[in-house]
């Protein structure tokens, strides 16, 4: 093996063989190097997953190396990221369900595995912090955590801040895998707040840890662009997608192995960066399931654009739900996570961390990032929350009213809502109708793998024929289904509802393009070549935002 291992990212090249190849021997990629190689009972819900006590990070099967079966060596390419701890590559015959150890490589590691890496973006509880989170190897006791930043060209002297530092345990953890095979070590995972920022003003920033003596290991260096003030009329982009995922470049296998889609999206919005300000991905971040490594793989996916923008995200069945842990749904997508990585891996500005809900202003937009795990019914703090955020926009300036969840609380024509005898997750739509007399414009779900767009909507019924080109008075809020940008892809069921406009089974993400106060593009496109497959305008003047529709308006008298 062979490679500089002074980067947060390396390509190693793994040889082997033996004298007795068979068709289901792998290699497969271990850190800590030193594993437990007994087998162990795995948590049933992913049958054909190696048997091991130890679960490995990845794997390839060895003739996945041309010559192998027929002269018993091959050589296999990984890519590793730099997950704090050291490496080995072990071959094992008998498949996934009764391996057996033929042979472990020497250890490697990276060049310092405490290394701080990959660092998120995010937007803070006002328009004028940026905050910035990062994972290391370095506790407190150890290192001090901060954040070089500036103005991009300013001459003046750079600001540090020091950052706060916070981990979770193996008892943090509610149930299999993540207590079990699944567990390792998440490291330690800092966040600095960047304030007093001048809107639209570039600035840079450095990660570091200032060790005892007083030598600084540092990140690498990254510019972003501070946000507009709320109100503030200039261009404003915004990505919205759900369900991502994470997959391997390297084409190994590894567990909870469903997100086909993952890279493309990644690669587009890596592509496009200049052409967005902000991302917001709602729910079903990794996958991980409980295998806690992959937490890493996803940050190490998503820096390209999260250390340069503010990737805003929401909780998803998959971060946070497990039975009898206070969540909504009583199901095990989480594989005994409950919530906890999501909640200290990312920053987001709520009050509460374990309640995921919260508001962003972002210019002429406000943002509801819902909590679709949490009881969102009336008469809960999160139905006041809600009804607390979308009552107190001022929308002669921020006129873009934005809901986001996870969940599908709205429409969907996807084929297992039908099989409910339903459209939408019981209890959602009727809950939320109240608040949607707050005019909404447009509401977000993930959760459902694929793309659908309704009509504005008004209690179930189309309020106008019109499909491209929105204008006038609001009376209907259009629901959007976005959660087609990574994992495996849902079906439609075979009648099309009359309220749905367009679908698409692909991969792909929407875009939002605020051009003024009274101009807003919505855009959806596919992963694969990044073009624009559906969209639709909204014109309208404040006046529009102010005419009484429906049940938005009290009753009014004459003056006497």
């Amino acid at each position: 093996m062979h490679n500089r291992m002074d980067e947060d990212t390396v390509w190693v090249t793994v040889k082997y063989g033996w004298e007795n190849p068979s068709a289901d021997d792998w290699i497969a990629v271990f850190s800590p190097a030193d594993f437990i190689s007994g087998s162990c009972p795995n948590p049933s819900r992913y049958p054909g997953e190696p048997l091991l006590c130890t679960a490995p990070i990845k794997y390839q099967y060895a003739n996945y190396s041309a010559n192998y079966l027929h002269g018993g060596k091959g050589a296999i390419r990984f890519q590793l990221i730099n997950q704090r701890s050291d490496f080995s590559f072990a071959l094992l015959a008998g498949g996934l369900e009764n391996p057996t150890l033929v042979a472990v490589s020497k250890q490697v590691a990276f060049k310092n595995p405490k290394a701080p890496v990959f660092p998120r973006l995010a937007q803070g509880k006002t328009h004028d912090e940026m905050t910035v989170t990062w994972t290391s190897g370095y506790d407190i006791g150890e290192a001090y955590p901060f954040v070089e930043w500036g103005v991009v060209a300013s001459g003046g002297n750079p600001t540090r801040t020091p950052a706060g530092t916070l981990t979770f345990s193996r008892g943090s953890m509610c149930g299999e895998p993540a207590r079990t095979v699944g567990w390792r070590d998440p490291g330690f995972i800092h966040t600095a707040f960047m304030r007093g920022l001048w809107p639209n003003k570039e600035y840079f920033y450095k990660i570091g840890h200032e060790l005892s003596d007083g030598t600084v290991v540092w990140g690498k260096s990254y510019t972003f662009r501070a946000p507009p003030t709320p109100g503030q009329n200039s261009l404003q982009r915004i990505i919205v997608f759900g369900d991502m995922g994470k997959a391997e470049r390297d084409g190994s296998n590894e567990f909870a192995n469903y997100q086909p889609g993952s890279l493309n999206t990644t690669d587009k919005l890596v592509e496009d960066l200049d052409n967005y300000d902000i991302v917001f991905h709602i729910g079903d971040l990794p996958y991980a399931n409980g295998y806690l490594s992959q937490w890493d793989q996803f940050t190490a996916q998503v820096a390209p654009i999260s250390a340069k923008k503010p990737y805003m995200v929401a909780s998803g069945n998959h971060e946070r739900d497990w039975p009898n842990s206070g969540g909504f749904f009583d199901v095990k997508d989480s594989g005994g996570e409950c919530g906890v990585p999501a909640e200290t891996m990312y920053y987001y500005p709520a009050e509460n961390r374990a309640n995921f809900w919260y508001k962003v202003d972002y210019g002429m937009f406000r943002f509801y990032v819902a909590d679709s795990e949490h009881d969102w019914r009336e008469g809960t703090p999160q139905y006041k929350f809600i009804e607390e955020c979308l009552s107190t926009v001022d929308r002669k300036h921020q006129p873009w009213l934005i809901f986001a969840a996870h969940w599908v609380l709205g429409y969907s024509s996807n084929s297992w809502y039908a099989d409910q005898g339903s459209f939408e997750e019981p209890e959602g739509r009727e809950s939320l109708q109240k608040l949607w007399r707050y005019r909404v414009d447009i509401a977000f779900f993930g959760h459902v793998h694929n793309y659908e767009r309704t009509c504005p909507l008004y209690q179930s019924q189309c309020v106008t024929n019109e499909r491209s080109n929105y204008s006038g008075t609001m009376n209907g809020i259009i629901f959007v289904v976005a959660g087609g940008s990574g994992s495996h892809l849902s079906s439609y069921t075979s009648a099309i509802p009359k309220w749905s406009v367009f679908r698409d089974k692909d991969y792909g993400f929407t875009k939002l393009t605020a051009f003024n106060h009274s101009s807003l593009l919505f855009e959806y496109k596919k992963s694969s070549e990044g073009k624009v497959y559906d969209s639709f305008t909204i014109h309208r003047d404040y006046r529009d935002v102010l005419g009484c529709v429906h049940d938005s308006c009290f009753p009014t008298t004459l003056a006497t």
